[in-house]
This record gives structure tokens, sequence and C-alpha cells, in this order.
């Protein structure tokens, strides 16, 4: 019988709890009781859901980066729980920086809890793909300096419509390249996510696979992968945005395997274009299968971020209630 990869995920932090309690039984570890249990049935009904902003949500692309540490500030005054780190709005990777944020984040009372990246495995090229492998790995020791516990994880696209404007303007839909399958890039990304897993192990870092355009358009093509990979280090982020037609039973489909979900909201009218989307709904969508974890907005209206966020994080709070 097929599980979900949530239940999958508790089952295999459970058998790893029982194999401990049994070496601990016989003197060669430590007690775990200290540690907090996993079966989501037993603690479905004591947790809340988190809230959070990602950093993109002050900053859509634009020429001229918001500082993370503003957002830091930002999401404290707006009493959240943390934020989600995007990768190409850091202003650098060295270790002193990297500190500086976990610093700021402690001390007003956040958690970093995912940094989201963008690579792509959808190249028939070996050498591309190892290119955006290697980016992957040094992103999962990025998260791990910075004591983040997610990485949001892309598969790629064909490449074939340069532009994200006209991609949209398509509604996503993009064909491959000249003699070659969406089995093929299926194959490739894969490989590559296999790849990168045993060092998200090492590093105690969750991939978390979106539903992004490109293969993972569809609840279909992000489960495909997921099915294909049986580890607990692998997830999916459910975006709320990112299903452009019949969102809620695509939303249905994913949220069991969700360690992270992305909530988009348009005020002033979106960047791309605009979703009506019921949250109270997709809050019961989350409730069913005993999601607790973070709801991570990704404010993508026109309205200033200043009053758009505040609004964003008023309409969530309420649903989420």
């Amino acid at each position: 019988m097929k599980i979900s990869r949530r239940e999958f995920m508790t089952k295999t932090v459970l058998a790893t709890s029982a194999a401990s309690l049994s070496r601990y039984a016989s003197g060669s570890e430590p007690s775990p009781s200290s540690q907090p249990r996993s079966d989501k049935s037993d603690r479905s009904d004591k947790c809340r859901f988190q809230l959070g902003t990602s950093t993109y949500s002050y900053w859509h692309f634009r020429e001229e980066k918001v500082p993370i540490e503003a957002v830091i500030e930002k999401a404290c005054a707006l009493e959240l729980d943390g934020i989600e780190v995007l990768h190409v709005q850091m202003t650098e990777e060295t270790p002193a920086y990297l500190q500086k944020l976990k610093r700021l984040a402690f001390i007003n009372g956040l958690d970093l809890y995912a940094l989201s990246i963008h690579q792509n495995f959808v190249s028939p090229d070996e050498a591309k793909r190892q290119t955006q492998i290697d980016h992957t790995l040094r992103c999962i020791d990025l998260a791990h300096e910075m004591g983040i516990p997610s990485i949001r994880l892309n598969s790629g696209r064909w490449g074939t419509i340069k532009s994200f404007d006209e991609l949209m303007a398509k509604r996503g839909l993009e064909p491959p390249l000249e003699g070659f399958s969406e089995d093929d890039a299926f194959a490739w990304v894969i490989s590559s996510i296999e790849k990168c897993l045993p060092r998200a192990e090492k590093a105690g870092v969750i991939l978390a696979l979106e539903n992004h355009w490109g293969l993972t358009r569809t609840a279909e093509g992000v489960l495909r992968i997921l099915n294909a990979i049986q580890s607990p280090w692998l997830g999916g982020t459910m975006d709320t945005g990112n299903f452009l037609e019949e969102p809620y039973d695509e939303l249905e489909k994913l949220a069991p395997h969700a360690v992270l979900v992305h909530a988009k909201t348009y005020f002033g009218g979106g960047e791309w274009y605009t979703l009506d989307l019921d949250y109270d709904r997709i809050a019961n969508i989350l409730r069913k299968v005993g999601y607790t974890g973070y709801i991570s907005l990704e404010y993508e209206g026109k309205e200033d971020p200043n009053s758009g966020v505040k609004k964003s994080v008023e309409l969530l709070r309420k649903a989420f209630a």
C-alpha cells in the first residue's frame, strides 16, 4: 500500500528513534528522553502553524536589493515567527555575513527556517548539471552555517522560452529541447537530487522541492520526483500561487508531502498574474493532513510591501488561527 511522504518521513524518524532506544537499553547510547516526539497524530491538535515571510516579499528582483537585515527587523515588528532567506538577495556569502544574519535573527526572536535557492537540473549537458549540483551543495553548506533546516529546491526548466514574462504569458507551459523528452528531463532531475541528498543528510538540511514551473508545474510532476526518491531528507514545498488552473485539487495532492508552504498574496495586483486564493480553504486542506509547519508569505503584489506585507500577515493570521 502506498503511503504519503509525510507518513514515510514520520515512520522513518520513529524507526530511527526505536533503534536509538534499543541502543540506550544496551547501554551504548545516552537516554533520548529529552528529545521531542515526531508523531504528527499526537501533536497536530497541540501545535499551531508558524507564520513567516520570505525576504522576497520586500524585493521582487528589482535592481536595488532590499537588505536581509532590514527584512529581519520588519518581520520582528510584525511579530512573525521567522523569515525565509532568498539566496540571490544575499549581498555576500562570507562567514562574517552569515553569522551576522543568524545573530540578528536570534536577538529579534526569529527563526531562519528556509533558504530559497535557484538551480536548474534540466539540461542534456552533464557538465552543466554538475555545476548546478555543486551550487546546491554549496547552498546546503550555507544553510548549515546559518542554522537553517530547509532549502527550497527547484527542478529547473528547458529554457526554450527565454523570457520569464513570456513564460508567464504562456501559463508556464514550455516545449522541450528538440530531440529530448520530459522523461529525459525527469531522469536528469532525479539523478541530480540523489547526488545532493548525502550532503543534505550530513548537514541536517531538508531539501523541499517546490511546484515551480518547468517539470514541477503540476502536482503530478512534483510527485513523480518525490516518489522516485524515498528519503526523509526530501520533501515538498507547496506553493499556493504556482498552480494557475484548479489550484485546490493540486494543493490537496501536494499537502501530504509538504514540509514547507509558500503563501502567495497579490495586494495591488500581481507582478505577473493575480489569483483569488481562498486561504480558509487552504488552511483546512493543511489541517486535514496534520501540517503544523511554516506558512511562508511570498507577497507578490504591486502595492508597497510595507503595507502589502502587513495586510498579507493579517489575512494569513486570520485564516490559519
